[in-house]
């Protein structure tokens, strides 16, 4: 059984509006990162290198990316579980990198932006195992 095979076939209004409100919100988070990102793509790699990491400005534009195509699979549907586990990773790789342990004696606020994260991937989890919904949802090789 594949993760798109697990939804319920039968969608009430109530769940189809849940479930494509969902998906824009997952889109509009990552499109909002991804346009600081391209606005000031020398900011987002000064914020990589403080973190310590080699070749921040090239970490810059691969984060860009993935942000892109997160940003297009939410709104499609397409690949909905797969990148819904991968943009899952991504925060959670996010959280401990950039909001980690090490953060939180200079700066308590920084331990509310860690736990924050959780919150952001128990969603994009929930959202893999439920998949996309049926309306609005590209499915690559369906003859559709």
């Amino acid at each position: 059984m594949s993760l798109e095979t697990a939804q319920s076939p039968v969608q009430s209004p109530w769940q189809t509006t849940a479930i494509l409100i969902g998906r824009l919100i997952f889109a509009a988070v990552f499109l909002m990162a991804v346009t600081f990102k391209f606005t000031d793509m020398g900011g987002t790699a000064g914020y990589i290198a403080a973190a310590g990491f080699p070749f921040p400005l090239f970490l810059a534009w691969c984060a860009a990316l993935l942000e892109v195509v997160l940003v297009l699979c939410f709104l499609t549907g397409a690949f909905f579980s797969q990148v819904a586990l991968v943009a899952a990773a991504y925060v959670l790789f996010l959280a401990f990198a950039f909001h980690g342990p090490s953060h939180w004696a200079g700066n308590q606020a920084e331990f509310g932006f860690f736990v924050d994260h959780f919150t952001f991937v128990a969603g994009l989890l929930f959202a893999a195992v439920h998949g996309p919904g049926g309306v609005l949802t590209w499915k690559p090789g369906s003859a559709s």
